[in-house]
């Protein structure tokens, strides 16, 4: 049976979740892609190079954050958290960020590292989701 799970419960998936699905509106529709992310205080930190997400997410910064923790057909939970983009300019906080960030992935390739094609280092953005809802369901 499906059932409605608790704020704190939507947010502890939050919280425990390496991968979510970022959902924001590109040309008038509906784009999804997957990105790690960090939630604390009450945001969804990430970071990405400039394209697609991030164009969409300036001109529109109306966001949702998915994610689910999947024990089997019958056990499992999701959530949906709904926000705003902002993107982090402050140095300090970059750091600081980037730095959590790094240390929660470290396996993962930074995307900081990325060179353009000609060779020139490419700009890393540090964005947040401010979470202001959150809803989830489980079954099982």
């Amino acid at each position: 049976m499906i059932t409605t799970i608790s704020d704190e419960q939507a947010r502890e998936l939050l919280r425990s979740a390496r991968v979510g699905r970022l959902g924001c509106i590109v040309n008038g529709g509906p784009y999804i892609v997957p990105i790690n992310f960090i939630f604390e205080d009450n945001s969804v930190y990430s970071h990405s190079l400039p394209g697609t997400k991030i164009t969409a997410l300036k001109e529109n910064p109306r966001a949702c954050v998915q994610v689910d923790e999947i024990k089997s057909d019958l056990s499992w939970s999701s959530v949906l958290a709904f926000g705003n983009f902002e993107e982090i300019a402050k140095p300090a906080e970059r750091k600081e960020i980037l730095t959590k960030l790094l240390k929660r992935f470290a396996l993962l390739t930074p995307v900081e590292s990325a060179i353009a094609q000609d060779g020139s280092p490419l700009e890393v953005i540090i964005f947040s989701i401010k979470i202001d809802r959150v809803t989830g369901v489980s079954e099982g």
